[in-house]
């Protein structure tokens, strides 16, 4: 079948990284399986072969019945629509999925910020995003906002040529787990974490002390004091803790 560019459609068949995807998604007989992304059943045959039970999102139309007959013994359901306006009517689940890589801010942010969270979280994304969130001594909003709801795990570099088509970039297995709002005490501590952190990431080149004074007021310094933030730092340089401690004062 012709993949659409469109849909960012590069398909995963290599059965040795598809077993890695599974492997970080920790599954056991019986976990409640979302996936976004089927595209031709690969992944879904391994997760089912797993135990899971899959409830998948395809928005291509044209894979609907071949996954429909494919995997009709199987504890199994497609629907077909778009991932960033699903809203899962289920609990206590796990997201996997090969990614289109122009949606992975916009899905991160979807199931981890949304009101019925997955336990953990499992995608293929560009390798070079992946490395940011989970491996980059700086920070970005990217990075802390996932960081903010649960740990990241760089698991493993897949090449472009594992994938058909190939994309023009290697891609890498990135697992969240341990996803919550522990984080935040209330609804309002949580808007106001990104608040500063979209405020202290507006002009990277200056110090976020300048960024956040007018978000802060006049006591600003000593709300970065007391949050253990240096003077001098910038916002890629401050660790979550801090961010979460300003957030709280």
């Amino acid at each position: 079948m012709e993949k659409k560019k469109s849909l960012g459609q590069h398909f995963l068949h290599n059965k040795h990284y598809l077993n890695l995807v599974a492997d970080a998604a920790n599954l056991v007989k019986g976990d409640m399986v979302l996936e976004i992304g089927p595209g031709e059943g690969a992944l879904t045959q391994v997760l089912l072969e797993r135990g899971a039970k899959v409830v998948a999102l395809e928005k291509d139309s044209r894979l609907i019945n071949l996954l429909e007959e494919k995997f009709s013994r199987e504890k199994f359901e497609v629907i077909e629509g778009d991932a960033l306006e699903y809203e899962p009517a289920f609990k206590n689940y796990k997201v996997v999925g090969n990614i289109p890589y122009y949606i992975t801010g916009a899905l991160f942010k979807k199931f981890l910020s949304g009101i019925n969270q997955p336990s953990s979280l499992v995608f293929l994304i560009q390798k070079e995003v992946a490395e940011r969130i989970a491996r980059s001594k700086k920070e970005s909003i990217l990075s802390l906002s996932i960081k903010a709801y649960g740990t990241p795990s760089y698991i493993k570099t897949v090449p472009a040529g594992a994938f058909v088509p190939p994309p023009k970039v290697d891609s890498a297995i990135l697992l969240i787990s341990g996803i919550s709002r522990s984080n935040f005490k209330s609804e309002k501590d949580e808007e106001r974490f990104f608040e500063l952190l979209r405020t202290g990431f507006g002009q990277k080149r200056k110090l976020l002390a300048s960024n956040l004074k007018e978000l802060l007021g006049a006591g600003y310094m000593q709300h970065l004091e007391e949050a253990g933030i240096p003077a001098k730092a910038r916002a890629e340089d401050v660790l979550l803790e801090a961010w979460l401690a300003l957030a709280a004062s």
